[in-house]
């Protein structure tokens, strides 16, 4: 089993996607658990204050490194500098600086025992937490969100649905797109044919053979 934590300003942006599959299957299964954590709840003062201005100066606010240090220590029940080293625990910083994201990424992440998902607002986060407190640096693309709510739910969905017993059709974790460093092939359903436009008649024509044949050929480089 893998427990996933995520520490967000907004969990409730997170929090109904868990009910439905692959996530409701993972919990059922024994496979996964989810828990999220409200940084407001490791806020400095009573008025919840968790960012700040950046020094130098600039737009925006910051978020700052001791509400997310004091969480990452309550989450884990152990100071972030040591559970950075702690084999099979992964913290992970969602930010535009970090490795791109892939399948491959995903694949290696099913190993782990446990995953922290930090989110990031505003203007992002003090460079302190990314330097000390976290094992890795994660972007899912070359654009900018709001927030790390988004790409986090990416991330979970992409390591909860290789988990074992998830999807109920095992090979199609394996056989889609990315999973050998392909595309997937195009795919057709009813009717055959569509406003004029007909189903390949190598797909209707029953041999296995050919048809595995021609789905190889169509299957794009990634």
């Amino acid at each position: 089993m893998i427990r996933f934590n995520v520490l967000t300003l907004f969990p409730e942006l997170i929090q109904p996607h868990l009910e439905f599959l692959p996530f409701k299957r993972a919990v059922e299964k024994n496979a996964a658990e989810y828990k999220l954590w409200n940084l407001r709840d490791y806020a400095l003062d009573k008025r919840g204050t968790v960012d700040d201005k950046p020094f130098g100066g600039g737009t925006g606010m910051l978020l700052m490194p001791q509400p997310i240090y004091d969480a990452l220590n309550y989450i884990h029940s152990e100071l972030p500098e040591n559970v950075v080293k702690k084999e099979g625990t992964r913290v992970i910083l969602l930010s535009p600086r970090g490795k791109k994201y892939d399948q491959k990424y995903a694949e290696e992440l099913t190993k782990a025992q446990e995953i922290t998902l930090i989110c990031g607002r505003y203007e992002g986060v003090d460079a302190r937490v990314e330097e000390n407190y976290v094992t890795d640096v994660i972007s899912v693309g070359d654009y900018v969100l709001s927030g790390g709510e988004v790409p986090a739910l990416t991330i979970l969905e992409s390591i909860t649905r290789l988990l074992p017993q998830v999807i109920e059709k095992e090979d199609a974790v394996t056989n889609e797109s990315f999973s050998n460093g392909n595309l997937e092939y195009p795919q057709y359903t009813r009717p055959e044919i569509f406003k004029g436009k007909k189903v390949p008649d190598v797909l209707l024509s029953g041999n296995h053979k050919e048809i595995e044949r021609w789905k190889e050929e169509n299957s794009p480089d990634a």
